[in-house]
């Protein structure tokens, strides 16, 4: 009979041969602490560490100030540069559209009305001059306005002065000017001997007459910017004698503007 069970039922035997002799939980364990031995911690070994992966975060390269400066120095060499440009285009468009001219000038005539050497060594002088002034320009008139100086010089020392009277000269215009200038010079007596000398050795005396005049110019109908400018008229008078129309045996002008 336990020969026929025994073939009846193969397996129990198997299984009595495979149980385990150690037991599955350790020894003083309670219920509580049975659990799968796949999850127990004596039976779950700790994984391995897995290293995290190093970001590298990428460090722009800081500016450095001396790309800022460049880059203003930059903008403000651009901003010039088109400034330059703008007023270039403005003034080339102003002189095609008026074709400015300088104003010309000259001494026509010179008389001298007192030239006296006094007892105490002072030199009273009074020039009448003639200055003829002359506007070439079709679209510009010239405002002539208070400020005006005129003066009569030998070599370093001025003889006598006056001024410009304030006027308008338009277009194309030419206008003569009766100009009487007056003046005192102390001390005069080596002026006067130096001026007899100059006559009997060159038989002709040097003057300089002077111009330094304020004037407003008018563009069409539009009254402008005001402006400065020198005249120096170069002069060769045959002497300098009182009550006489003196001879003028040269005369040139130079015109100089001043902003």
């Amino acid at each position: 009979m336990m020969t026929d069970h025994q073939r009846i039922h193969p397996d129990n035997e198997l299984e009595a041969q495979t149980k385990p002799t150690i037991p599955l939980y350790p020894r003083n364990t309670s219920k509580s602490d049975r659990r799968d031995p796949l999850q127990h911690k004596y039976f779950n070994p700790p994984l391995p560490k897995r290293p995290f992966p190093v970001r590298h975060t990428y460090d722009p390269p800081k500016k450095k100030r001396r790309s800022c400066c460049c880059r203003f120095i930059c903008c403000t060499i651009s901003i010039l540069l088109i400034l330059i440009i703008a007023i270039s285009i403005s003034i080339g468009t102003l002189y095609l559209a008026f074709r400015p001219k300088l104003p010309k000038y000259s001494v026509d005539r010179l008389r001298i009305t007192q030239f006296n050497l006094t007892d105490n060594n002072n030199l009273f002088v009074t020039f009448d001059v003639t200055v003829t002034a002359r506007n070439p320009n079709k679209k510009i008139g010239i405002y002539y306005v208070n400020g005006s100086h005129i003066s009569a010089w030998y070599k370093e020392t001025e003889l006598c002065e006056g001024s410009l009277p304030i006027f308008y000269q338009g277009h194309r215009n030419t206008t003569v000017l009766n100009l009487p200038l007056t003046g005192q010079t102390q001390d005069a007596t080596g002026l006067v001997n130096t001026l007899q000398q100059q006559i009997a050795e060159a038989g002709n005396i040097p003057l300089d007459i002077k111009v330094n005049q304020n004037v407003r110019v008018k563009l069409g109908k539009l009254k402008i910017f005001r402006v400065k400018f020198h005249v120096r008229c170069r002069l060769v008078v045959n002497s300098l004698g009182a009550d006489n129309d003196i001879s003028i045996s040269n005369s040139s002008c130079k015109f100089r503007l001043k902003l």
